[in-house]
C-alpha cells in the first residue's frame, strides 16, 4: 500500500503549491516532504498570513505555475482563481486525500453534520480508549489526519486498528481517496449558506458522506432535517444501507445511556448513535461504559461550575441556530428553581435564519443579551428583547448588575468568534476568565 502512495505522490506533478496554512496545510507540507517531495517544489499560499510564500494568487500563478493545488478545507474551491486552475487542467487534492492513500490495514469511521459531529467524534473515541492502544481520532477535530500519515512514514508509530474522523462539509467537497467501513450523520440544519448556493447544496454536499462508505451509514432519528431527506435522498447504492438510531431503540435499552455524565437530552441522541455503530464495529462492551463516562468537549456546553452562586455554561462553538437552540433548551433544564436563564448572542454573522430563535421566549424565565459584529441583526431577525452590546466583555459586565445566585449564564452565541476572537477556542477561554474572576 506504501508503494501505490508513493506513486500517488509521483503522479502529483510539481510545483505543488498548498492553499491555507493552518494547522490543514502545515500538516500536508510536512506529508509531502516526508513522502519524498523536495521542499524546493513545493510554495505555500495564505492571503492572511505573512509567513506564507505567497499572499496574492495573481502572482502565485503567473511566478511559480503550480501544477498541483492542495487546498484546504477553509478556502472554497469555487474560489474564481482555484476554479480557473482546475479549468487549466491543474490538478486539485486536499490533505484527507494526501493522508488517506497512507492507509493499510485501519478501518475507518468518518462522522459529518451540521452540530453535533464533534461531541459522537470524541464520544468513539473515549470508547476506544477503552480497548485500543493504536487508534487515532482527529480530522476537522484536533490533529490533522496528514500528521497522523506523517507519523506512520516516520515510524512514530504503528497503524491504527480504528480511525475516528470528524469531516466538514468543506472536506467533503475534496476527498477523492477517502474509503469508510462507517458512516454517521448526526444532523441537518442550516449552516454555512455564506459558502453554499443554498440549503439543498450545503445537505447534499454533507450526504456525499454515503458515497465514501463501504458498509452502513447511522443517522440520528432526532437529527432535525436529517431523516426527512433521507427519505427523499436514498442511498447511493442497495449496497450502503441507512440505519436510523433513536436513544429509544430496543437494543440500547440494556446499555442504560440515560446514566451518561453529559448534560442534555441531545448529547442523548449522540451517545445512541455513536453507541449504535460501536456494536455495529463489534467494539466489546467496555467501550460503551467509557463513553457513558465522558464529560464533554471545551467550549461545547461545558459547563464551568458555579462561581458566586451562578452556573456558567461556556458553548462558544455555537455558530449554528440549531447549536443554539439545543444549548438553550439543555442549560434551561439545569436551572436552580426561581433562576433565570442569561443567554449571550451575537459574534459575526453566517448569513443564518436568526429568526428560528424567536421561539426562545418559550424559556422563561430567560433574558438575552446580544454582542458583537452581528449584535443588531441577530436582535432584529430574532425578535428578542434585550440589551446590545459591541463586544462581549461589555456584555458580561452588564450581566454582573443583573445575574443573581440560582441563574445560569450560557454564552451560545450562534455567530463566529472572527469579529472580536481568534478563534471559538479564544473567545471561550475569555469566557471562562470571566467566570473564575466573577
Amino acid at each position: 500500500m506504501i508503494m501505490q502512495m508513493n506513486a500517488f505522490i509521483k503522479n502529483l506533478q510539481t510545483p505543488i503549491a498548498i492553499v491555507g496554512m493552518g494547522k490543514s496545510g502545515e500538516a500536508a507540507r510536512r506529508l509531502l516532504i516526508q513522502a519524498g517531495i523536495t521542499p524546493n517544489s513545493i510554495v505555500t499560499f495564505d492571503a492572511k498570513l505573512i509567513s506564507a510564500n505567497f499572499q496574492d494568487p495573481t502572482i502565485l500563478m503567473a511566478q511559480v505555475q503550480p501544477r498541483t493545488l492542495i487546498v484546504s478545507p477553509g478556502v472554497p474551491l469555487a474560489t474564481p482563481w482555484i476554479a480557473l486552475a482546475r479549468q487549466q487542467g491543474v490538478r486539485i487534492t486536499s490533505e484527507l486525500s494526501l493522508a488517506c492513500s497512507f492507509l493499510t490495514t485501519e478501518k475507518l469511521i468518518g462522522v459529518t453534520g451540521s452540530v453535533g459531529k464533534s461531541t459522537t467524534v470524541s464520544l468513539l473515541g473515549a470508547g476506544l480508549q477503552a480497548f485500543s492502544s493504536s487508534s487515532f481520532v482527529g480530522g476537522n477535530l484536533g490533529t490533522p489526519f496528514a500528521d497522523y500519515a506523517a507519523d506512520i512514514v516516520e515510524e512514530k508509530r504503528p497503524p491504527a486498528d480504528w480511525v475516528v474522523l470528524e469531516l466538514s462539509s468543506y472536506q467533503l467537497e475534496n476527498c477523492e481517496n477517502l474509503n469508510l467501513n462507517y458512516g454517521a450523520i448526526t444532523y441537518f440544519s442550516p449552516n454555512h449558506l455564506e459558502r453554499y448556493s443554498d440549503l439543498e447544496h450545503y445537505y447534499k454536499t454533507k450526504w456525499t458522506l454515503l458515497n465514501h462508505t463501504q458498509s452502513s451509514v447511522f443517522l440520528n432519528k432526532n437529527g432535525g432535517d436529517l431523516v426527512s431527506y433521507s427519505q427523499t435522498h436514498p442511498a447511493l447504492s442497495s449496497q450502503i444501507p441507512l440505519r436510523i438510531v433513536s436513544k429509544h431503540d430496543p437494543e440500547l435499552a440494556s446499555l442504560n445511556l440515560t446514566k451518561a455524565l453529559l448534560i442534555g437530552e441531545h448529547n442523548q441522541d449522540n451517545l445512541a448513535l455513536a453507541s449504535a455503530l460501536a456494536l455495529a464495529a463489534g467494539w466489546p462492551h467496555s467501550a460503551i461504559e467509557a463513553m457513558k463516562s465522558f464529560r464533554g468537549l471545551a467550549h461545547r456546553l461545558e459547563n464551568l461550575g458555579e462561581h458566586k452562586g451562578i452556573r456558567f455554561i461556556n458553548d462558544s462553538k455555537a455558530t449554528a441556530m440549531e447549536s443554539v437552540l439545543i444549548a438553550t433548551a439543555a442549560a434551561h433544564s439545569t436551572l436552580s428553581s426561581g433562576g433565570t436563564l442569561h443567554l449571550l448572542l451575537g459574534g459575526r454573522d453566517k448569513n443564518l435564519p436568526w429568526e428560528n430563535l424567536s421561539t426562545l421566549t418559550g424559556f422563561s424565565p430567560i433574558s438575552f443579551t446580544f454582542f458583537g459584529e452581528c449584535r443588531e441583526i441577530a436582535q432584529k431577525k430574532s425578535r428578542l428583547p434585550g440589551s446590545a452590546f459591541t463586544q462581549l466583555h461589555e456584555a458580561l459586565d452588564a450581566l454582573k448588575a443583573q445575574a443573581r445566585p440560582g441563574d445560569t449564564i450560557l454564552l451560545s452565541p450562534g455567530g463566529t468568534s472572527l469579529d472580536e476572537f481568534k478563534s471559538f477556542e479564544d473567545r471561550g477561554g475569555f469566557f471562562k476568565n470571566a467566570a473564575t474572576s466573577w
